[in-house]
């Protein structure tokens, strides 16, 4: 059986913990990563967030966290790269990972506020 997109989000929403961006952005020493493509993040930036994006995440995120119990927050557009992003950083080791729930405007919102 072939999984939709919206169900392998579903699936992976299951697994990972979801915060809303007044609860992630309350955080002061965590990781904020962005998965979305470079030319999404240039175009809107989040401030002190760096982007990875989630197709090169699994191959980069070493460099930029070597410690497995960070706290990381990942973020995206709608916030279903971000749950699949946090499923397979759970899946290779990390422990204190969390997507962003909601989308890049609301993001947006609560960094402007």
């Amino acid at each position: 059986m072939i999984l939709s997109v919206p169900e392998l989000v579903a699936q992976a929403k299951q697994t990972v913990e979801c915060v809303t961006a007044v609860q992630a952005f309350s955080q002061n020493d965590a990781l904020f990563i962005d998965v979305r493509e470079p030319a999404e993040s240039a175009n809107s930036p989040i401030k002190n967030s760096i982007n990875i994006p989630r197709g090169v995440l699994e191959m980069n995120i070493a460099s930029h966290c070597p410690d497995a119990e960070k706290a990381i927050y990942l973020h995206c557009a709608s916030g279903g790269r971000a749950a699949l992003a946090a499923e397979q950083l759970q899946r290779i080791g990390y422990k204190n990972v969390k997507a962003i729930s909601c989308g890049h405007q609301e993001i947006c919102k609560v960094q402007n506020s």
